[in-house]
């Protein structure tokens, strides 16, 4: 019986070496870069600089989500007609259908925006890819004048930090916002352009720190594809290539396919710069004189992968 033991144990490390590890399958894995010296596209997908009349900045993200990702086989493949990889969550609870943004999935830069397994996506090469963005987040730098400061004192308050929270899909219900440090309440559907901003003042300023809400004029989609397939009126579709060669879907990988979604955000927050100072002024004493933003749309995609 002295031996007993010792021969169970042997047994069952002999059995355990034996066992057969469970084969790890390899993934198609999405990431999302902010790039701010890719270049500045129109909505067609040509080079564009900041109008006369008008100023931009880059914008500092903080993260992003997007209702669909979908590989694109040819030029002339209809919105749908691709492989779609990505499809976020829905809701009519607000009425009409609309993006469920109590559920998107909002990521920054370097990190996995989503993973599928490879066996799980169709076979083919894709030059093309289609993201459709739905919500971005980010600081911009602003002038805040005319502050008042006691009796007819006023101050400007220069080079201050805010938070933007802009929504570009097509329709997105929203219960609540958290934009930084605070959040704001909406409970209903809003269509594409729906901004809330926070500010982030400085000290003694602080204390008056808030969020502000509208809704902007317009958004730039880009679409170099746009001459044999349009972009869908109020999404956010954005159209990108794939940078040296396109993405070739064989099923039968071994290793993981990690694509790289590099957002052009070159000057994509752009405003009437009605002083020409080149910086966004808004105005507290008499708001009238703020100056309005006028878009906030990406400005490009350019898909890599390894």
């Amino acid at each position: 019986m002295r031996y007993f033991i010792p021969l169970l144990l042997i047994f069952g490390l002999f059995f355990a070496a034996c066992e057969t590890p469970t084969p790890v399958e390899p993934k198609l894995i999405f990431k999302l870069k902010f790039d701010t010296t890719q270049t500045r596209l129109d909505a067609f997908g040509q080079p564009a600089g900041v109008p006369a009349g008008n100023a931009a900045q880059h914008p500092d993200f903080r993260g992003m989500s997007a209702h669909f990702i979908e590989l694109v086989p040819t030029a002339w493949t209809t919105v749908g007609a691709g492989t779609r990889i990505y499809w976020g969550a829905e809701t009519t609870v607000g009425g009409d259908t609309a993006i469920n943004f109590a559920q998107a999935i909002i990521k920054d830069e370097g990190e996995v925006f989503y993973e599928i397994l490879l066996k799980d996506v169709a076979a083919g090469v894709y030059p093309y890819i289609r993201v459709s963005v739905t919500y971005q987040n980010y600081d911009v730098y602003y002038n805040l004048n005319n502050v008042p400061t006691g009796g007819s004192s006023t101050t400007n308050l220069l080079n201050q930090k805010g938070t933007l929270a802009s929504f570009v899909g097509y329709n997105t219900h929203i219960t609540s916002i958290p934009v930084k440090n605070m959040t704001h309440n909406v409970n209903a559907n809003k269509l594409q352009g729906y901004w809330a901003f926070e500010t982030d003042l400085s000290s003694p300023y602080n204390v008056a720190n808030n969020i502000y809400s509208g809704q902007a004029q317009g958004t730039t989609v880009v679409n170099p594809l746009s001459a044999s397939v349009a972009t869908p009126p109020g999404s956010c579709l954005v159209t990108g290539s794939f940078s040296g060669s396109s993405l070739q879907i064989t099923g039968n990988e071994t290793s993981d396919i990690v694509v790289t979604l590099s957002f052009s955000v070159n000057k994509s927050f752009e405003w009437a710069d009605t002083n020409g100072n080149g910086k966004l002024d808004i105005d507290a004493g008499t708001p009238a004189n703020t100056e309005l933003v006028v878009d906030m749309g990406l400005r490009g995609l350019l898909a890599t992968f390894q």
